[in-house]
């Protein structure tokens, strides 16, 4: 375009300025080629889709579109926003695990918000009346005991069981680029597992919701008139830092990382960080035998009363971890669960008798296993039956490499 003729209408002097334009265009289009973008972000793909439609919104904190909230930037472009759906932590993430979360109006847009927590995890049909699409946009962290996982699956049900379509705006998995762990025993279904996958499934959520429908997993067979708006330029192998916390322990990549292999705790005696400026980057306990670090949980906002509040604990720091090496190994960490059951000085009481560990692994025998002295390389053997028919089915709904 430059080199022979000039172009007519354009003046000399204005040459060098154009030049410039178009190799900073250039440039720019190499630099983002790559960049991972969320469906939020993807308007083009589902704003005609909802264009006259009554839309109810299931999101959190970390629905967002750029700096902007997906509801704030729905209602600008003039899509008639009827209602909020909220999971656990709330519509602005600020509430502890497992906390009661009230039905209230968002104080920005006036919508009312209805929590899907509690005794209220599924929408009812008059949570419903007068809605034409449903639209999920949560982001996830690939682990099946995180509960934002549980609440697509009851969305969806509830959307095929009253003839609602339901979409689901992709976002990338930070834990998916391996698959490990035992895969859930229907006896152990709650809302910290509902589906016979792996504890680490690497899937997006919009993979996740193709599975429910494609499986029959929902209620009675039902499927949700279901559509994903994917990502761009994702695979499974891809590092995607999380822009949003997506919960209030989960405060970084680390923990998101960790959290994996950590949550086990939650089911023990065995103190996750929660209560600390760490959580899920650390554990321990006050009868930890190891005495080298320690810490003081304290009531902070999404953690009001962690385990071992105001005491002492011994225990692991894992902040300075490092997540290349980490995500090269593809797999849960087992040590650390062996370790503290080992360094506890009363293993009678590690596992709460609540049976909350055994929900969370998804079965009973991973217990009996560390109970028994089973070494890892035995209870990774007793996954692997189950984990190859799941990567047969997980095949199936893919939507990236």
């Amino acid at each position: 375009m430059f080199g022979g003729t000039k172009p007519t209408g354009i003046k000399r002097g204005n040459e060098a300025l154009i030049k410039n334009i178009l190799v900073l265009i250039f440039l720019s289009a190499i630099l983002f080629a790559g960049k991972i973008i969320p469906a939020a972000e993807r308007p083009e793909l589902y704003l005609p889709l909802l264009k006259g439609k009554n839309v109810a919104l299931v999101i959190n904190h970390s629905s967002m579109v750029g700096k902007i909230h997906l509801a704030d930037y729905l209602l600008k472009h003039h899509v008639k926003v009827k209602k909020i759906f909220a999971p656990e932590h709330g519509f602005r993430g600020r509430a502890d695990a497992g906390a009661h979360i009230r039905n209230s109006r968002d104080s920005k847009t006036g919508l009312p918000i209805i929590s899907l927590y509690g005794k209220h995890k599924k929408p009812t049909k008059k949570d419903l009346s007068g809605i034409d699409m449903i639209v999920f946009d949560i982001q996830d962290v690939g682990v099946r005991f995180y509960t934002y996982l549980s609440t697509l699956h009851y969305v969806m049900e509830v959307g095929a069981e009253q003839h609602i379509p339901v979409m689901v705006l992709d976002r990338p998995n930070p834990n998916g680029h391996y698959i490990d762990g035992p895969v859930l025993k229907k006896r152990y279904r709650s809302f910290v597992g509902l589906d016979p996958v792996p504890v680490v499934y690497g899937m997006t959520i919009g993979e996740y919701a193709r599975m429910l429908n494609g499986e029959g997993w929902l209620k009675h067979g039902v499927k949700a008139k279901l559509t994903v708006i994917p990502l761009a330029n994702y695979t499974h192998d891809s590092f995607y830092p999380l822009p949003v916390k997506p919960s209030p322990n989960l405060p970084n990549d680390k923990a998101v990382m960790l959290y994996p292999s950590l949550a086990f705790f939650e089911g023990t005696v065995i103190s996750a960080g929660r209560g600390t400026t760490k959580p899920f980057q650390l554990y321990g306990a006050p009868k930890y035998r190891m005495k080298k670090f320690s810490f003081v949980p304290r009531s902070r906002p999404g953690a009001t009363y962690p385990k071992y509040r105001g005491k002492r604990c011994y225990g692991v720091d894992l902040s300075r971890v490092n997540i290349e090496k980490e995500r090269r190994k593809r797999k849960l960490n087992l040590g650390y669960l062996m370790d503290a059951y080992t360094n506890y000085g009363d293993k009678k009481a590690f596992f709460l008798r609540n049976g909350f560990f055994d929900r969370l692994a998804g079965t009973g025998t991973l217990r009996k296993q560390i109970v028994s002295g089973a070494s890892e390389a035995e209870i990774r053997r007793s996954w692997e039956k189950d984990l190859w028919k799941f990567r047969k089915i997980r095949k199936k709904y893919l939507l990236y490499p």
